[in-house]
């Protein structure tokens, strides 16, 4: 499978957030779980991009047959350096970025719309640093760590770039400066405790980067608990003067990423989501732990 060999959208996805709110898909990782895939690996799903693809390409699948418009590609815990640990070369590792929007180019088909995944240089650590932020190192250092990794994707043609989970403002600011002039357009999504960014930031000062940045198309959050969406789509909403708003939450649970666990009562429900759409959000989804069943769910309550 090569990148671009299957058919794409032929509506900008931007034009097509100005006529319809979208679903986006959920999970990844639980989907790959629940069809037996060993994800134990500082790589996580993105292992199975050279070990597993076909295993990829049917969860994107189960997704798509769950009514996601969007499909999030398998590249977030991805990077040059964690290939190269698996004996990879760079010419190899670029080879996998590009298989990660093929294989969801290929499940989604023309009807469905492709992000590639720009996760935070805390994913790609694997000790649950995304979920802190401030990792000491300056914005620059984080332009070059993300930019090789914005450019394998862009090559494949994706039809957006998440950037995503992001947990401060100085990592937002380093990936908006890693895909100037990319020529693709993108989406910002933080991962947030209640009104701010893990790392303790003001959401307003956080969504204040895309305000006025023709490229973002999309700004919110995901991978927060759903409790936390819809002061947030307010939010970015207000900040950024009615710029759509991108919001899939995590289930609620509570992830230990020490022990790779999650735990506590899942909050995620179809229920909330027209709140959020009444508020600005355009892109709906889920984030861990929400399956293929509540994202079904989901478009049934955003288009009764």
């Amino acid at each position: 499978m090569t990148a671009g060999s299957a058919p794409r959208p032929t509506l900008p996805l931007a034009e097509a957030l100005a006529r319809e709110t979208l679903v986006l898909d959920g999970g990844l990782s639980n989907q790959l779980e629940a069809q037996g895939c060993d994800l134990t690996d500082d790589l996580w799903s993105a292992r199975l991009l050279a070990d597993g693809p076909g295993e990829i390409e049917a969860a994107h699948t189960a997704y798509v047959r769950a009514g996601a418009r969007v499909l999030i590609t398998s590249s977030y815990q991805a990077s040059f350096e964690g290939f190269a640990r698996r004996g990879a070369d760079a010419a190899s590792a670029r080879r996998l970025f590009h298989r990660s929007v093929a294989l969801a180019r290929a499940a989604g088909g023309p009807t469905t719309w492709v992000a590639g995944s720009v996760g935070p240089y805390g994913a790609v650590l694997a000790d649950g640093s995304e979920y802190r932020g401030r990792y000491g190192l300056s914005v620059p250092e984080l332009v070059e760590f993300h930019r090789p990794r914005v450019e394998a994707l862009v090559e494949a043609g994706p039809d957006v770039l998440a950037l995503e989970t992001v947990p401060d403002i100085d990592e937002a600011e380093a990936l908006l400066r890693a895909v100037e002039g990319c020529g693709v357009p993108v989406w910002l999504s933080f991962t947030v405790d209640g009104p701010r960014t893990r790392a303790g930031q003001p959401l307003a000062d956080a969504f204040a980067l895309a305000a006025g940045n023709d490229q973002v198309l999309a700004v919110g959050v995901n991978c927060c608990a759903p409790r936390d969406v819809l002061p947030a789509v307010e939010e970015a909403s207000r900040v950024t003067s009615g710029k759509p708003v991108v919001a899939y939450p995590n289930s609620g649970e509570g992830w230990n990423p020490t022990e790779g666990t999650w735990s506590g009562p899942a909050t995620f429900g179809s229920s909330l989501a027209p709140s959020w759409a009444a508020s600005g959000a355009r892109l709906i989804g889920g984030c861990c732990q929400v399956a293929p069943a509540q994202i079904a769910e989901l478009r049934v309550a955003l288009h009764s």
